[in-house]
């Protein structure tokens, strides 16, 4: 059994204020997904690919499960520093509000370019109205998936399972794609992140909805199913703000068309999520 320790997720957590990321050159998320690299080998069969990716997955998973177990065998002084360094790199408080901060903009074309920063959908063609729902859109689920998720695994698991969520989140975001290349390739990653994020993704989506209960709920009721994991901290966080959230074709909650304000509005309830988010977590930690 792996304990979560006070002092490391607290010095994690004013590193990550202080600070943010981490250099790519030493950023642990970077070293996890270069080693895609020696597993994406072209393939037209399907079992082929499968089996590449699962390899991939389970490799990836194992270094760094052994990494974490390793560092905490060490002698404390050593420990602790990597600990945190560790731990830190699993989460992402401050750079999240950083890149959607960025969207803070009247001019469209620096709207677009922010906004192309942390979604994978084509934004070419986005209107100002979609380019904010795609960015609020990104800040509601990445607030599960780069807050809530690893500090839940640390929470009950310790590090090792922090590190292992990172793991399965990167590559799901790499190669978890339904296309011709990644269909086989990134399936298992892709179905093991949604299993993964069950439980906090609708753990963020109950702490968005404290800031407005029954518009939240009532959007969750309404779209939290359109999508395993993602919709509900999405729908919670556009009933929470009253806007439309739109993927053109896939997908549409209702609500009056997002403006720069509620970009703002956004961030704060990003900030006010984040906090009830550490503090539910540090309790829990302690009493464990």
């Amino acid at each position: 059994m792996f304990y979560p320790n006070v002092q490391v997720f607290l010095a994690a957590l004013i590193v990550d204020l202080l600070l943010g990321e981490w250099p790519s050159q030493i950023h642990p998320v970077v070293w996890m997904g270069k080693m895609t690299k020696l597993f994406d080998i072209p393939s037209g069969k399907s079992w082929v690919r499968f089996f590449l990716g699962t390899s991939l997955l389970t490799c990836d998973m194992g270094v760094w499960f052994f990494i974490s177990i390793s560092t905490m065998k060490l002698p404390w002084i050593l420990s602790l520093p990597i600990q945190v360094f560790l731990l830190k790199s699993t989460f992402s408080i401050r750079s999240l509000y950083t890149h959607v901060s960025r969207c803070k903009t009247s001019k469209t074309e620096k709207l677009r370019y922010a906004t192309s920063m942390i979604v994978s959908r084509d934004v070419s063609r986005l209107d100002k109205p979609h380019l904010i729902s795609a960015a609020l859109e990104s800040l509601s689920e990445n607030t599960s998936d780069s807050v809530t998720a690893p500090l839940f695994y640390y929470t009950l698991f310790g590090l090792p399972f922090a590190i292992v969520y990172r793991v399965v989140n990167t590559l799901d975001a790499m190669i978890g794609y339904h296309d011709t290349k990644y269909e086989y390739f990134g399936k298992v990653s892709a179905r093991l992140d949604d299993a993964l994020n069950f439980i906090p993704s609708r753990i963020t989506a109950t702490v968005f909805a404290i800031f407005s209960p029954l518009k939240a709920f009532r959007s969750i009721f309404k779209y939290g199913s359109s999508k395993i994991n993602a919709a509900y901290p999405m729908s919670a966080f556009s009933g929470v703000l009253g806007v439309w959230f739109e993927k053109i074709g896939v997908y549409r909650f209702e609500g009056r068309k997002p403006t720069m304000k509620d970009v703002d509005r956004g961030l704060k309830i990003y900030i006010l999520s984040c906090t009830v988010v550490i503090l539910l977590f540090s309790i829990l930690m302690v009493v464990r």
